[in-house]
């Protein structure tokens, strides 16, 4: 199995002069998921080496055993200090896509044009695509092949308005995953908030928040020992 984590490389949130990123647990938890199944893990980011982390998750309170095992893992580490760049990696060198989130993937991964085809030749070819918490929101520029919006009428899940409300960020994203996608035409679900709630729909793996991450990781798993 070869699977391609995408990584955010955007730092800044907003215009709140705090920092930001990808989410620590989001990254942790799939990683070691699927290098325990024994796949082969690539990762890249728009602008390669090392993707910014959100300092929160690094936080104690933010801490799980996927997290102090990456603190403790130097080849982890070097790979994710050398994220390849995202114009760089091909769809047919790979069985799946990944998606960590974090606030990061809404200011840069939305719009980029990498990310975006490479979801839809991912799609094409009915490869697994997972994306966790925010991660979803790059989602809302790509296309199906019927050249509309490529969530709508599919089940899917994202950080929810009462979790972006809940951080105190409602003002600070340019736009919320939860109505952006039902304006879209999607069949949004959403769980209980910070509890872990996937949604499967063909080859899509959507998750709502960090606790979903590991269970999103092996809902991918599952599509590729299929």
């Amino acid at each position: 199995m070869k699977i391609l984590i995408v990584l955010t490389s955007h730092a800044q949130l907003g215009n709140t002069g705090l920092k930001t990123g990808f989410w620590l647990e989001e990254f942790a938890a799939p990683y070691y998921v699927f290098k325990d199944a024994g796949a082969e893990i690539t990762l890249a980011s728009p602008k390669g080496g090392q993707p910014p982390l959100d300092p929160k998750s690094n936080e104690p309170d933010f801490q799980t055993d996927s997290t102090r095992r990456f603190s403790q893992d130097s080849e982890a580490q070097y790979l994710l200090a050398n994220t390849k760049l995202l114009t760089q990696v091909q769809t047919d060198d790979f069985d799946a896509v990944f998606y960590p989130g974090g606030h990061g993937p809404l200011w840069d991964l939305v719009n980029n044009e990498q990310s975006i085809e490479l979801i839809q030749q991912f799609d094409h070819e009915h490869k697994p695509i997972a994306l966790v918490c925010h991660a979803p929101a790059v989602l809302k520029n790509v296309k199906s092949v019927t050249g509309e919006a490529f969530v709508k009428g599919k089940k899917v899940t994202g950080f929810a308005n009462s979790e972006e409300e809940a951080v105190q960020l409602t003002q600070v994203v340019h736009f919320l995953i939860e109505d952006t996608f039902k304006a879209q035409g999607a069949d949004y679900e959403k769980g209980t908030d910070w509890h872990s709630f996937v949604l499967v729909d063909g080859h899509l793996i959507t998750n709502q928040n960090p606790a979903s991450s590991e269970e999103a990781a092996k809902q991918l798993l599952k599509l590729l020992e299929a």
